[in-house]
């Protein structure tokens, strides 16, 4: 495996720090942290607690059952579900929220104007109304962005134009959320210039099979699955799908090309759950969200999965290898 290992410029500072054990205990005071998300829950327990933002949390020094209590709410891709479960993490009285996707944070930020609301996710927050500025959000709602600018989808059509050149025709697979519109703009103003006639399905009730064949039946030489936590989510079924009908498939993050995927182009999801956490953390400590700064990545890689271009029979040009900050064998 060849890697060229990508830096963020905040790593040198406080991320290190805040690795440190310890660091978030307070003499016997107990944290509660909600969490709104618009997809289903992980499959079991020990897959939640290992992965994402309770992970992160305890490298800091928040440990469920000692000095922190995770109150998660799920809407199980029932967007009308936020607002009331928002509602739920107030009456919990959660000292803050962390709330993925824009329609979670809407819903959280309708539901309290005084909780302090941590979001993520791949959209504008200044143009939803949600934050005045990225510089001084001046609300209650603060947080970590996936892209510096729009969601990238420009961007990764243009990669997985350069990994498939032929392809004349594009599937762009999107979801349920009425928060994915910007993507598929910038999708389609990227695929007008490159002279590719950009195909979106819906995934609908989470019928991946169904939206597979809907995809299959236009005959498109790629496919640009679209940035969301969904698809991260059930990467496993979506990833076998693509394999089934034999499309090159751009992804969102790194761990969905470690496990099959063709090429991914984005930030690293590990870092940007430490920055959540960091964020949690500076809040729980006493930080005001008005006065933190959006944060926005920096650094974004490339990475492709030579196994599965093979498999494919895609020959990946070496100049976009040696693009590339990771090639899997």
């Amino acid at each position: 495996m060849t890697t060229r290992r990508v830096f963020h410029a905040m790593l040198a500072g406080g991320l290190l720090a805040l690795a440190r054990p310890g660091r978030a205990q307070s003499a016997g005071r107990v944290y509660r942290v909600g969490i709104l998300r618009p997809t289903a829950p992980p499959v079991s327990a020990s897959e939640a607690m290992a992965t994402g933002i309770p992970a992160a949390l305890r490298e800091i020094g928040y440990v469920e059952g000692r000095n922190l209590v995770i109150e998660a709410r799920w809407a199980a891709g029932e967007l009308d579900r936020l607002p009331a479960l928002a509602r739920e993490l107030v009456q919990a009285k959660v000292d803050v929220i962390l709330a993925v996707g824009s329609p979670a944070v809407r819903a959280a930020k309708d539901a309290t104007a005084t909780i302090p609301i941590v979001m993520w996710g791949n959209f504008d927050p200044v143009a939803l109304g949600l934050v005045a500025s990225l510089a001084q959000p001046g609300g209650n709602v603060t947080g970590v962005l996936i892209a510096p600018d729009g969601t990238l989808a420009g961007k990764k059509i243009e990669l997985l134009k350069a990994a498939v050149p032929k392809a004349t025709r594009m599937a762009l697979l999107a979801p349920e959320d009425p928060g994915f519109r910007l993507q598929v703009q910038e999708a389609r103003t990227a695929s007008l210039a490159l002279g590719i006639d950009l195909l979106v399905t819906e995934v609908r009730g989470g019928d991946y099979e169904r939206a597979f064949a809907a995809i299959a039946a236009q005959r498109p030489g790629a496919l640009f699955v679209g940035a969301h936590t969904s698809f991260s989510r059930d990467r496993a079924p979506i990833i076998a799908l693509a394999a089934k009908y034999r499309l090159p498939a751009m992804y969102e993050w790194r761990e969905q090309v470690a496990v099959g995927g063709l090429m991914s182009y984005g930030s690293s999801q590990q870092f940007l759950y430490q920055r959540l956490a960091s964020y949690v953390d500076r809040i729980l400590k006493g930080a005001r969200p008005a006065d933190m700064a959006v944060e926005r990545p920096t650094k974004f890689e490339l990475v492709i999965n030579l196994k599965t271009a093979k498999a494919l029979g895609l020959p990946i040009a070496q100049s976009l290898l040696l693009r590339a900050d990771e090639v899997i064998p």
